[in-house]
């Protein structure tokens, strides 16, 4: 017996066109989860080494240690984005995923970075919050002191969360390289500026930094407000691709908690990043790090708009007229060859007349050489016959000088 089918495409009669059926994302989410609990526990039995790094306390629900990540892909039919953007989106879930009290948490902010410790040691700040943020660093210091790879690492390494002011995260791809961008602890953008404040008569007031060079930073329960939103957020980077992955839980999850953050996640997708919304979306999908992607959703049909669409006449003309231009697109080709091997016989027969008219002045050049020189050699023998004969005219005078 075949098994049942269900239908991942709900229609609905106001609003959205479309969205997401909660009994399909529960099931995923639940099939998910148990998959990686099974196969979690089938390597720890197998396995003949203890995980030092497992959680020991079963109250701690959100300890991400010993916890898997839980991804929404999200698949469009055109691109999402021209070009790659290096500020990320952030999404509010409703159960985040930076809950714990031992998170480390590090800070890169503006210059000068005195400002944002003063903040943070304030008695108003929060100190649960305080007590997590182990490391405040501004950009001129990490610039210098985490240049080489080792140091990058190692930072990397030294904590679980990294805060950065917005006015400086389009910087840090360059100072921190590929070390913190090829891994999933980048940068998360926090605004640390002032609330934008009017006067009475609705003018924008500018806040005036403490010092001359310095930037503005916002007062300590701002902060704390703002680095509490940040950590509930779900971070979404884009790039020129036709499709989009977005941290959305923990395998420590149940699938309630699962189900309630993809919702919030795909209703921010589409609205805010995919163009033309849900007309531009093909299928979303939840996977573990090592799992098969399971849909929770799939469209019903593969193009955007309507006039994508082309009827069989129209297709056919299409198709003729794609033929014949690729004809006339070989044909300019092949001239193109024609004209280029006939340069090139042109060229050759060029070379070949300069080399005949080159040997040719060399054959003429040395035959007036030879001439010349077999002149030469005449004149000389011309010129030692006259010197002889002198020679023998003055002895014939001397010895008659002689006999009288």
């Amino acid at each position: 017996m075949a098994p049942k089918s269900e239908i991942l495409t709900t229609r609905v009669a106001s609003g959205s066109p479309y969205q997401l059926n909660q009994s399909q994302t529960l099931k995923a989410s639940s099939a998910l989860l148990k998959h990686i609990s099974k196969e979690s526990d089938r390597k720890e039995a197998g396995s003949t080494t203890k995980n030092l790094l497992k959680s020991s306390d079963s109250s701690d629900e959100n300890n991400s240690l010993d916890a898997a990540p839980i991804w929404l892909v999200l698949t469009t039919k055109k691109l999402i984005a021209d070009q790659r953007r290096l500020k990320p989106g952030k999404i509010h879930l409703p159960h985040p995923l930076n809950t714990s009290a031992t998170t480390s948490i590090c800070l890169i902010t503006c210059d000068p970075q005195r400002q944002v410790k003063d903040t943070i040691a304030h008695p108003s700040f929060p100190t649960p919050l305080s007590s997590r943020i182990t490391k405040i660093i501004g950009i001129s210091k990490l610039k210098a002191r985490y240049q080489p790879f080792e140091n990058k690492r190692q930072l990397l390494n030294e904590h679980d969360v990294f805060l950065a002011d917005a006015r400086i995260i389009t910087m840090l791809p360059k100072v921190l390289g590929k070390t913190f961008y090829k891994s999933n602890k980048k940068p998360i953008p926090v605004s640390l500026e002032p609330y934008r404040q009017t006067d009475a008569s609705g003018k924008r007031v500018t806040v005036k930094p403490r010092t001359e060079g310095s930037k503005t930073i916002a007062p300590p329960q701002q902060i704390a407000k703002e680095i509490e939103k940040t950590l509930s957020c779900a971070l979404v980077h884009l790039s020129p691709s036709n499709s989009v992955t977005v941290r959305i839980g923990w395998s420590s999850f149940t699938p309630q908690q699962v189900a309630d953050n993809v919702e919030p996640v795909v209703a921010g997708l589409v609205e805010k990043f995919v163009t033309k919304g849900w007309r531009n979306v093909r299928g979303v999908h939840i996977k573990g790090p090592n799992t098969m992607a399971l849909p929770i959703w799939l469209a019903d049909e593969l193009w955007v708009e309507d006039e994508d669409v082309l009827e069989n006449e129209e297709a056919r003309q299409m198709t003729a007229v794609g033929r014949q231009r690729g004809t006339k697109r070989k044909e300019r080709e092949l001239d193109k060859v024609a004209e280029g091997e006939e340069q090139k016989s042109v060229r050759k027969m060029n070379a070949e007349d300069v080399k005949e008219k080159g040997k040719k002045r060399r054959k003429a050049e040395d035959t007036d050489l030879t001439k010349e020189m077999k002149e030469r050699r005449e004149k000389l023998r011309e010129q030692k016959r006259l010197d002889r004969e002198e020679m023998q005219g003055k002895a014939k005078q001397m010895k008659a000088v002689q006999g009288v």
